[in-house]
C-alpha cells in the first residue's frame, strides 16, 4: 500500500454539534452482531426499545424544528440488523430473531410508515443475524443466520444459493465494493480458510474501499481490542496486526467513509476514532504495524454508545467541506458528528467520484456472471436521490398492506400490495413487483387508490374534553371494546367493587369534580356492554354472574347512583362474552357465552327467545348483518359461523378463521355481502380476513397483515363510506382501509397516531359529523384519565360545496325498521335513508365547471416554440435597441497623443 496522504486530513475538524442532536428516540439494547442503526440519503434507521420494533427518523430536517421519531412494527421477535438498499434510499431490510427477513418500502418523509413487508424471506432454521445489500447488484441481499450464508434474489423471493457452512456462529459479512466478493467471519478462531483473531468474543470486518485489502476488528487472547489488515490476493495471513486498547466491552465498530486508507472506529463508553493508514513496512510485524493506525483525531461524545453508522457520501454537505458524518447511537440521542476539512473552493481530491445511484446489473444478471462496475458521479453534482428515481420496490409513500389471494396463485409468504399518495397501490398474484429494463429496478404495478387515503384524524380542542376521570377500570375482557357511547353520552366502567359504571354526558365536557359522581352499580363485575341504538336512555350490562342488566339512565343524566335495574336477563349457566343489539328490531338482543351459545333475547318480555348452538370453544365475537337477518361469529375453535337465527339454531356455513388464539373480532362490510375479521395468524402477527358472506367454507378471498401488538383489532366499519378504522386497546395507532369488492381489497389510508396508548375508542353516529368540514367520522378516545373527541377529514379544496360523493344518503339506523314480535314471526324491513346535505350548500357534483384562463407563460415557453434563427434576429435587435445604433465618435477618439518626437527609445 502507498504511502497515505497525511496532509489530506491533518486539518480534519469534528462538529458534534448539540442543536443537531435528534432526541426522543429510546433506543434498546439489543444485544446482536448488527450495528444497531443504519442511514440512507433520506432515512435513519435504529433499534427501539421494543422488540420487533425500529425507529425510523428522517435524517435531515425540511423546516428546521424537530424531528418526528416513527416507530416501524417489522418483527414478532427482536431486530437483529438491518440494511438500506443503496440503489433506493427508501428500500430497509430487517432481519430478526424470529427466524425471517422481510423488506420494506418506506416513505420519504419516515413517518407514513408501512403497516407490513413488502416482501416476507424464510423462514431459516434459526434467528437472522445479519444483512447486507450487494454493492452493485439490484435486488441481491446477502443474510447470515447461525452457521450459514445465504444469497437471496430479493424480486423472485428465491435463494439464489447457500455457502458452505461455517465452523461456528457468523460474526460478520460484507461485500466488496465490486459486489466480486464477500468476506465472512466466525466465532472459531479459524474464520473460513485463514487464522482470525484468537479470541472468539466477536468480530467485524469491511473492505477498504474497492482495493483488495480487507480489515478486520476483533480480540486477541490478552482481550485487547486488534485491527488486522488481510490482502485477499496473498490470503494466508494478514499482514499487519496491531492492538489498539484493553476493554472487556463491545467490539470496535469500523466503519469505511469512501477513502481506501481512512477508518473511523467507534467503541464504547463513546470514544470514536478518525484513523488513517500508514506506510506499511515490510514484514508486518506487531511493531511496524503500529504505523497501521495512525489517529488523525478523536472526540470523545458525551452518552454511552449503542451503535454507529456512516451517512451516505451522496447526502454528505460537500459545499460545506463535509468529507465524512458519524452517527452515534445513545439511550436517548442519535449524535450526528460532522467531519470537515477547512477548504475555500471545492477540492476534488477530497470529494473523489462516488458510486451513483444506479445499479450495474440486475439479480439475474449478476448470477449470471455480470460484474460491470457502476458508474461514478462527482459528489459535488450528484443528488442524494433524484426526484425521478423510482422506489426500488414501487413508489409508496404510505403504510402498506400485505395482500395475498388465495386462488392457489398466490405465494406462501405474504406478498406487498404498496399504496401511494399519487399513485395507486399495487396488486399482484406474485411478488407484488415487475421488473424495469430501464432503470433495472423493481417497480409496483399500479391499481385502485383510495379517495380516503389522505384522510386527517386531528383531536379536538381541549375544550371538548373530560377530564380528571379518575378510577378507570383497564382490565376489562379482551371481548369489551373498553366503554362505549352514544350521541349524547358515554358509559366507563370504574375500578371500584361492584361494578360501577360512570355516566358522562357529552354536552358537558370539561373537568370533573374531584369528588366521585354519581354511577350505576351493577353488582358484580362488568364483562361487556352496549348502549340501544333506539332508546338512548337503555344501557345493557353483561356480568360475570351470567346475568344481563338492563339501566336505563335519566334524561338529564345520573343525578345519584342507580342500584335497581330496569330489568334482569337470566338463562346463560356461565360468564358472558359480549353482547349486541339487533340493528333493524327494537328490543332485541344478542349474548355469547362460555356455556358456547348465542341467545337471542326479547327485551319487552325479558325472556330468552332463541339459543344458537354449534361452537366447541370460546366465541370472541358476533356481530348481526346490516338486514338483522343473520348473525356471524368467530371462535377460539379458528372457525367462523353463519347463522339464520330464525331458520335454524345450527350454524348454516362455517369456515376457516384466524389462526391465532389471542383474539378475533368480525364485522358486516360492504351492504353485508362480504364479512371483515380480525385476528392473529400462527406467529401472533394482526391480520384482516375478507371473507364472501355466502361462501365461508372457501375461505377468505383476502388477508392482510397489519402489524404485530399482543391486542386484538377492533373494527368499526362505516357503511356510507366502505372504510373500517381498526385499533387495539392499548395501541397508539389508528389503521383506516377502504374495503373494496375487487382486488386488491384492502386501500389504505393515511392513519391516525397519538402520542400515549388509548385505552379505548368508540365512534359516533354520522349525524354528529360537520358535513362542512367535509367530517367523515367521529369518535371518542378514552386515556388514561380523559375522554378527548377525535375527527377524521379529508382534505377539499372547495369545502363551499357539499361532497356528495364523501357524503351518500345514510341509514336512519338510530330509529328501528321492526318491532320484536314482527322480526320474531319473519318479517324483514330496511331504514330509511338520511340527506345529511345541508339546504344552503350545493353538491359538489353540481357545481359550475371552471373556466380555463390561459396564465402568463415565461419567456422560455415562447422562445421554445420559436425557431434558433428567430432567437437570434430577436436576441441582436435587443441588444442594439438597448446599447444604440448611432454614429457617434468614441471616447477614445478624442484623446490626444504626444507627438512623434516626444518618444525616447530605450536600447539594451
Amino acid at each position: 500500500i502507498p504511502l497515505f496522504c497525511k496532509q489530506l486530513f491533518r486539518l480534519v475538524e469534528l462538529q458534534p454539534a448539540r442543536a443537531a442532536w435528534i432526541g426522543d428516540i429510546r433506543a434498546g439494547t439489543t444485544v446482536s452482531y448488527g450495528n444497531q442503526i443504519k442511514a440512507s440519503c433520506h432515512l435513519i434507521a435504529f433499534n427501539a426499545d421494543s422488540a420487533g420494533v425500529l425507529g425510523i427518523v428522517s435524517l435531515d430536517c425540511q423546516d428546521g424544528g424537530k424531528r418526528a421519531v416513527s416507530q416501524l412494527h417489522c418483527h414478532s421477535d427482536t431486530v437483529t440488523d438491518f440494511d438500506f438498499s443503496p440503489f433506493d434510499q427508501l428500500l430497509l431490510a430487517t432481519g430478526s430473531a424470529d427466524k425471517t427477513v422481510k423488506v420494506w418500502c418506506l416513505s420519504e418523509n419516515g413517518q407514513d410508515l408501512p403497516a407490513s413487508a413488502g416482501v416476507i424471506l424464510g423462514p431459516e432454521g434459526c434467528q437472522v443475524d445479519m444483512l447486507q445489500f450487494h454493492s452493485t447488484a439490484d435486488g441481491v441481499l446477502a443474510s447470515g443466520a447461525g452457521r450459514r450464508v445465504k444469497i437471496w434474489d430479493v424480486a423472485q423471493q428465491q435463494s439464489l444459493t447457500e455457502l458452505e457452512s461455517h465452523g461456528d456462529q457468523l460474526q460478520s459479512l460484507a461485500w466488496k465494493q465490486d459486489g466480486a466478493l464477500l468476506g465472512t467471519s466466525c466465532k472459531v478462531s479459524r474464520a473460513g480458510s485463514v487464522q482470525g483473531h484468537e479470541n472468539n468474543k466477536d468480530s467485524r470486518l469491511i473492505w477498504m474501499d474497492a482495493s483488495d485489502y480487507l480489515l478486520s476488528v476483533g480480540f486477541n487472547q490478552m482481550r485487547e481490542r486488534e485491527v488486522k489488515l488481510w490482502d485477499t490476493r496473498r490470503f494466508s495471513h494478514s499482514l499487519l496486526s496491531c492492538a489498539l486498547d484493553s476493554s472487556s466491552g463491545y467490539v470496535w465498530v469500523p466503519l469505511c467513509p469512501g477513502n481506501p486508507r481512512v477508518w473511523v472506529a467507534m467503541g464504547t463508553p463513546g470514544c470514536i476514532h478518525w484513523l488513517r493508514l500508514g506506510r506499511l513496512a515490510r514484514g508486518g510485524s506487531c511493531a511496524v504495524g503500529a504505523a497501521l493506525t495512525l489517529s488523525v483525531n478523536q472526540c470523545v461524545t458525551e452518552g454511552k454508545t449503542q451503535g454507529a453508522a456512516l451517512v451516505p457520501k451522496l447526502a454528505l454537505d460537500v459545499m460545506a467541506c463535509e468529507v465524512a458524518r458519524v452517527l452515534q447511537l445513545t439511550d436517548s440521542f442519535i449524535v450526528p458528528i460532522s467531519y470537515t476539512v477547512p477548504r475555500k473552493e471545492f477540492h476534488e481530491d477530497l470529494f473523489p467520484d462516488s458510486a451513483g445511484t444506479l445499479p450495474s446489473a440486475s439479480s439475474q444478471e449478476w448470477w449470471a456472471g455480470d460484474n460491470k462496475q457502476q458508474l461514478k458521479c462527482m459528489s459535488a453534482f450528484c443528488p442524494a436521490l433524484p426526484s425521478s428515481l423510482p422506489c426500488f420496490y414501487g413508489p409508496s409513500l404510505t403504510h402498506h398492506v400485505v395482500l395475498f389471494p388465495q386462488d392457489g396463485s398466490g405465494l406462501s409468504s405474504p406478498s406487498s400490495s404498496l399504496t401511494s399518495p399519487s399513485m395507486a397501490p399495487s396488486v399482484s398474484t406474485t411478488s407484488g413487483f415487475a421488473s424495469s429494463s430501464s432503470q433495472r429496478s423493481l417497480q409496483s404495478i399500479l391499481g385502485p387508490s383510495s379517495k380516503f387515503r389522505h384522510a386527517q384524524g386531528t383531536v379536538l380542542h381541549r375544550d371538548t374534553h373530560i377530564t380528571n376521570l379518575k378510577g378507570l377500570n383497564l382490565t376489562t375482557p379482551g371481548e369489551c371494546n373498553g366503554f362505549c357511547a352514544n350521541q349524547q353520552r358515554l358509559a366507563v366502567p370504574l375500578l371500584s367493587a361492584g361494578g360501577q359504571i360512570a355516566i358522562l354526558e357529552l354536552s358537558k365536557p370539561g373537568r370533573l369534580p374531584d369528588t366521585s359522581i354519581p354511577t350505576i352499580q351493577n353488582g358484580t363485575p362488568v364483562a361487556d356492554f352496549c348502549w340501544d341504538p333506539f332508546d338512548l336512555q337503555r344501557l345493557a350490562v353483561a356480568g360475570e354472574d351470567a346475568k344481563i342488566r338492563i339501566w336505563r339512565i335519566p334524561p338529564g343524566g345520573l343525578q345519584k347512583m342507580l342500584l335497581e335495574p330496569e330489568a334482569v336477563l337470566r338463562g346463560h349457566t356461565e360468564k358472558i362474552y359480549s353482547i349486541q343489539f339487533h340493528p333493524q328490531a327494537a328490543d332485541i338482543l344478542a349474548s355469547s357465552s362460555y356455556d358456547m351459545t348465542v341467545r337471542i333475547w326479547d327485551l319487552r318480555t325479558k325472556q330468552e327467545v332463541l339459543c344458537l348452538k354449534g361452537h366447541t370453544d370460546q366465541i370472541f365475537s358476533l356481530a348481526w348483518s346490516p338486514d338483522g337477518r343473520k348473525l356471524a361469529t368467530v371462535s377460539k375453535d379458528g372457525r367462523v359461523r353463519l347463522y339464520k337465527p330464525r331458520q335454524s339454531l345450527e350454524p348454516e356455513q362455517d369456515g376457516p378463521g384466524p389462526e391465532g388464539s389471542r383474539g378475533a373480532r368480525v364485522v358486516w362490510a360492504c351492504g353485508g355481502h362480504y364479512l371483515l375479521v380480525s385476528g392473529f395468524d400462527s406467529r401472533s402477527e394482526r391480520q384482516l380476513y375478507l371473507y364472501k358472506a355466502d361462501s365461508l367454507s372457501a375461505g377468505p378471498i383476502a388477508v392482510g397483515t397489519v402489524d404485530v401488538s399482543p391486542s386484538t383489532l377492533i373494527p368499526f366499519y362505516d357503511e356510507d363510506t366502505s372504510v373500517v378504522f381498526l385499533t387495539g386497546k392499548g395501541d397508539t395507532r389508528v389503521f383506516v382501509y377502504e374495503i373494496v369488492t375487487e382486488a386488491p381489497f384492502f386501500l389504505e389510508c393515511n392513519s391516525f397516531s397519538s402520542s400515549d396508548p388509548h385505552k379505548g375508542f368508540v365512534f359516533l353516529p354520522k349525524t354528529t359529523c360537520n358535513v362542512r368540514e367535509v367530517e367523515f367520522a367521529r369518535a371518542l378516545r378514552l386515556r388514561q384519565s380523559s375522554v378527548e373527541p377525535v375527527v377524521f377529514k379529508v382534505p377539499r379544496v372547495k369545502k363551499e360545496f357539499f361532497q356528495d360523493d364523501i357524503f351518500p344518503p345514510t341509514t336512519v339506523w338510530w330509529e328501528p325498521a321492526l318491532t320484536a314480535t314482527a322480526w320474531l314471526t319473519g318479517s324483514n324491513a330496511q331504514h330509511q335513508m338520511l340527506n345529511l346535505q345541508p339546504k344552503d350548500m350545493t353538491p359538489v357534483s353540481e357545481a359550475p365547471k371552471d373556466v380555463p384562463v390561459r396564465k402568463y407563460a415565461p419567456s422560455s415557453v415562447y422562445l421554445e416554440e420559436k425557431s434558433d434563427e428567430q432567437k437570434k434576429e430577436e436576441l441582436l435587435s435587443a441588444m442594439v435597441a438597448k446599447l444604440g445604433n448611432r454614429e457617434d465618435p468614441l471616447p477614445q477618439d478624442s484623446f490626444e497623443g504626444v507627438d512623434e518626437d516626444e518618444w525616447v527609445g530605450r536600447h539594451g
